[in-house]
């Protein structure tokens, strides 16, 4: 179940498999550096929820693309711009791939 209060993301933290992420980011430069641990962690799906969240979905997916090159880097993410947060939550703990593994709530 996701926490309470979600977790200021730090780079020294290992990431639960989910992830919700809260929108708007306090810097979006912060998200080259979350993405990247993301995929060494192997967090599995990135949420993205809030105002704006389908704009930073689409900056979160041209980062694990890159330039393409690198078949590997793979991370599903989601955006739920007008969906209450409950039911992002039950999506996200629901997610096929790791059902039962915990949800991390995190904010950049």
């Amino acid at each position: 179940m996701a926490s309470a209060h979600p977790t200021i993301y730090g780079p020294a933290m290992p990431l639960a498999r989910k992830l919700i992420l809260h929108v708007p980011v306090s810097d979006e430069a912060l998200l080259d550096g979350f993405v990247e641990a993301c995929l060494n962690d192997g967090v599995s799906l990135v949420a993205v929820v809030g105002p704006g969240c389908a704009r930073i979905e689409d900056i979160i997916d041209e980062i694990v693309v890159g330039d393409g090159s690198d078949e590997t880097r793979f991370l599903c993410t989601s955006s739920h711009p007008d969906e209450q947060f409950e039911d992002v939550l039950n999506m996200v703990m629901t997610w096929e791939f790791e059902r039962g593994d915990p949800v991390e709530e995190v904010r950049l």
